[in-house]
């Protein structure tokens, strides 16, 4: 039989207020069935927690260890019922939300309507940054983080991934042919980022690996920009489904070297500092994108 939070309860409350009398007071229950929860508890982990004398309970060294992680576990239901209440009220506020700006306008500005209809009271306040920001600093309660996160202080909540792929313009491929092979790629005009270097790195299979670094010919800091570039015939770039969707459907960009792409998904998370105040409007934020975001093709794992 499995000790019960009550029993914790009557044990922690006996310890705090000093006597059976007090406690059962303190719960709103009589002495005896504070006794007899003691004791069940006793007979559950089999050692003695207190010794009872005329005069006072004392603690023994068994009930001292056991002590410290009876207050853990109700410590941390407490805190998920908070939650839990703090989720049922209608949260109120403002939140300010930061992203690059691809993942701001092609994802979170899309929801924001929808957003507002369920949570009126929340005021979104929204900025949009291609690096990474020091929420404190930027006064910045969640930030939307694409890719390996680094060792980090902040909560991290996964939200999906997106696949990354080698895209180009039908008006680039007219004008410059068409790469047959991953070596073809040094023939053409590649556009890739200023920073991190890693996004650099495209997810392709060849004699030394399956992920090919590449030279940009131009360099952006945004994804969004290089996306503009690729649009307008200006080279090949690799970036993220959750941006180029509805241009692979439209055939305004295609996929190239399908057979030699190793699949590559970006993880995205959401982070955030823990601060009681804000849990209501960052958890119903955060609910609604990753309700929203299992309803996206780009965040499937599919072709």
């Amino acid at each position: 039989m499995k000790t019960t939070l009550d029993e914790l309860q009557a044990f922690t409350t006996v310890v705090d207020t000093g006597s059976i009398t007090a406690a059962a007071e303190q719960l709103a229950q009589t002495a005896s069935g504070v006794s007899r929860a003691l004791s069940r508890l006793e007979d559950k982990l089999d050692v003695t927690l207190l010794r009872r004398t005329t005069r006072r309970l004392e603690l023994t060294e068994e009930g001292e260890a056991f002590l410290a992680q009876a207050r853990r576990i109700l410590a941390q239901v407490e805190e998920a019922e908070e939650q839990m209440a703090l989720r049922r009220q209608n949260p109120t506020g403002r939140l300010r939300v930061n992203a690059a700006s691809p993942f701001m306008l092609h994802v979170l500005v899309p929801l924001v309507s929808g957003f507002r209809e369920r949570f009126p009271a929340i005021e979104l306040e929204l900025h949009s940054s291609e690096q990474i920001i020091d929420l404190i600093e930027h006064r910045t309660d969640v930030a939307i983080r694409i890719g390996t996160l680094r060792d980090s202080t902040l909560h991290a909540r996964p939200l999906g991934s997106s696949r990354v792929r080698v895209l180009a313009s039908p008006a680039y491929l007219a004008a410059q042919g068409r790469p047959e092979s991953v070596d073809a790629l040094r023939q053409h005009s590649l556009l890739g980022f200023t920073q991190p270097e890693v996004l650099n790195d495209w997810p392709l299979r060849h004699a030394l690996g399956d992920s090919l670094s590449i030279e940009p010919a131009i360099r952006s800091s945004s994804g969004e920009t290089l996306r503009q570039l690729a649009l307008s015939g200006a080279g090949i770039t690799c970036l993220s489904d959750f941006m180029t969707q509805a241009d692979r459907a439209s055939g305004s960009l295609v996929q190239l070297l399908t057979d030699d792409t190793v699949e590559v998904r970006q993880p995205i998370h959401a982070v955030y500092y823990r601060n009681t105040a804000l849990a209501s409007r960052i958890a119903c934020f955060l609910d609604y994108v990753t309700e929203c975001l299992k309803q996206q093709e780009w965040a499937m794992r599919s072709a």
